[in-house]
């Protein structure tokens, strides 16, 4: 039962400091989002820690165009 609870603690913590490393990139400040910038800070956040260590998450995200 204990191991669950610090796992999940552990899960916690590691989403923050991604969510911290996200908002220091400037992934929350900005308006106008496309599926790359959320697909990064989707990416960073998930990486966690990770970030500080030299990883640097991006996403290329093409969408199909409507028919006309």
């Amino acid at each position: 039962m204990r191991t669950t609870g610090i796992g999940g603690l552990i899960v916690v913590i590691w989403l923050i400091v991604g969510a911290i490393a996200a908002g220091q990139r400037g992934y929350f400040s900005n308006d106008d989002t496309n599926c790359a910038e959320a697909g990064n800070t989707v990416v960073t956040i998930i990486a966690g820690p990770l970030n500080y260590f030299g990883v640097n998450p991006k996403v290329d995200c093409d969408l199909p165009q409507p028919s006309k």
